[in-house]
């Protein structure tokens, strides 16, 4: 095997011990969709797919079951053999293609699987019926499953009670890059970016190695965003509609609770969202919450109330998402350039969020700054809804040391500058917090910036900081 990619390294070790292993495996890789999936198993086992075929999109069952059939027949299956005529048929035909394969270990990967199965296809009784009957007893067997249908991916065929029940022997999922990785490819690309530059595109594209791969080395960091958003033609500019169609069923209900969401900066909880959206308050917001959650599109957590959870807030953290809203979503002002807007209150506005997710997604980053990577946490949002006298924390690391870090996230062009007032703001969140039933922790002050608080009379406040370059480690 051969790699030649970018992070990846927990995955990478779990696919070469299942590689080396002494018996047959099945391998599930979820994650959303441009994540990089198919890339990450083509580049790792290029030299040992035996078969590989992708589903596709929308397509009925006889068109499934012809791009099976053909890739059979590339990869060498004798062309004198019939179509199937359903997918135990097809099944039955890739166990006779495997048995005329020499190979040690032989992988085979169905990419897109959720594609495949259509309604009343019997693809999965199938497929269970080739791993059961077949596959799982001959000891050298890879079979890996690719879906960008995280959702799918979790209830047909991870959490399946069937007879593919406890079957899957190793489950990844793979999560978008880390600023660092973001990094290292953009500097196999030939960029020279500072890593401010790379802030700005990771709460733009949010780590999704695709749209990263867009970028033209040769075009400023400003010429690229206009080039691939605010033509008429760019590249990412309808991919908001393609996502989700791709990946939700009912995309349309999907598409109101990410709107909803999108509207209220700190998150809504259950109730709040089907107030706002008019969304039928059955099973259907419920699976709804589930599968953006598990594509990753938005958060769940508990708001701290004395070291407990209580009523669920989901927060929408998906990058593109929150871009796409903005800037780009139609009936928006035409926004002229990237450069045009930046430093106008929309901009400011949307980096402030964009911000906050991006360091909430860099919480080992961030414990490693602190000292604290050893320490076992728990992470909240707070917020004091009292009228008129609210207060909202963005980001609360409860420690097992009895220890809070009460975290204020700021974006700035330059070094934050603590006055008067902010820092009475700052003291007024830190007295309602201490002032919680039961709280008996000690508690620090943490800022995290892109460049740091600036040292005045009001910065004194501040116990510890995290900067942008502490969240690249």
């Amino acid at each position: 095997m051969k790699s030649n990619i970018i992070g990846r390294e927990k995955e990478i070790q779990e696919l070469e011990d299942v590689y080396n292993s002494k018996k047959s495996e099945f391998v599930a890789i979820c994650g959303r969709r441009r994540v990089g999936k198919t890339f990450l198993i083509e580049e790792l086992f290029e030299n040992e797919i035996v078969f590989k075929t992708a589903g596709v999109a929308n397509a009925s069952k006889l068109s499934q079951l012809k791009t099976f059939y053909r890739e059979l027949i590339a990869r060498g299956l004798p062309p004198e053999k019939e179509e199937p005529k359903d997918w135990i048929d097809a099944f039955f035909m890739l166990r006779s293609f495997l048995e005329r394969q020499k190979s040690k270990r032989k992988v085979v990967v169905i990419d897109e699987l959720p594609w495949f199965d259509t309604p009343k296809s019997g693809f999965m009784q199938a497929l269970e019926n080739f791993w059961n009957s077949w596959a799982a007893s001959q000891h050298n067997i890879i079979l890996i499953v690719c879906g960008s249908a995280t959702s799918w991916m979790m209830n047909t065929l991870i959490n399946n009670y069937g007879g593919l029940y406890n079957r899957v022997t190793c489950n990844i999922f793979l999560n978008p890059f880390t600023l660092k990785e973001c990094e290292r490819m953009l500097q196999e690309k030939g960029f020279n970016l500072s890593r401010y530059e790379i802030a700005e595109l990771y709460m733009i594209f949010g780590g999704i190695p695709f749209y990263i791969d867009k970028l033209k080395p040769d075009m400023s960091l400003s010429q690229n965003i206009d080039n691939i958003f605010f033509r008429p033609n760019g590249s990412l500019r309808n991919e908001f509609d393609n996502l989700y169609k791709a990946l939700f069923k009912n995309s349309e209900d999907y598409v109101k609770v990410v709107s909803a969401l999108y509207s209220r900066k700190a998150g809504l909880t259950r109730k709040e969202i089907l107030e706002t959206t008019g969304i039928n308050s059955g099973g259907g917001i419920t699976e709804i919450l589930k599968n953006l959650t598990w594509c990753g599109f938005i958060r769940p957590y508990d708001e701290y109330k004395a070291g407990r959870g209580e009523d669920i807030t989901y927060q929408l953290v998906d990058f593109y998402t929150l871009f796409y809203f903005q800037f780009i979503k139609p009936g928006r002002k035409s926004r002229g350039s990237w450069t045009s807007i930046q430093g106008k209150p929309e901009f400011n506005s949307w980096a402030g969020i964009s911000f906050e997710r991006l360091a909430v997604n860099h919480i080992s980053q961030i414990k490693q700054k602190l000292g604290i990577s050893g320490v076992e946490t728990s992470e909240y949002s707070w917020r004091d809804n009292t009228p008129g006298e609210g207060a909202q924390i963005d980001l609360v690391i409860e420690r097992a040391d009895n220890t809070v870090n009460i975290c204020e996230i700021k974006f700035s062009v330059n070094e934050f500058s603590i006055d008067n007032d902010y820092e009475m703001n700052l003291r007024n969140k830190i007295a309602r917090f201490i002032n919680l039933p039961r709280f008996s922790k000690s508690v620090q002050l943490t800022f995290i910036s892109t460049y740091g608080v600036k040292r005045n009379t009001h910065s004194g406040i501040v116990n510890n900081e995290v900067v942008l370059d502490d969240l690249f480690a």
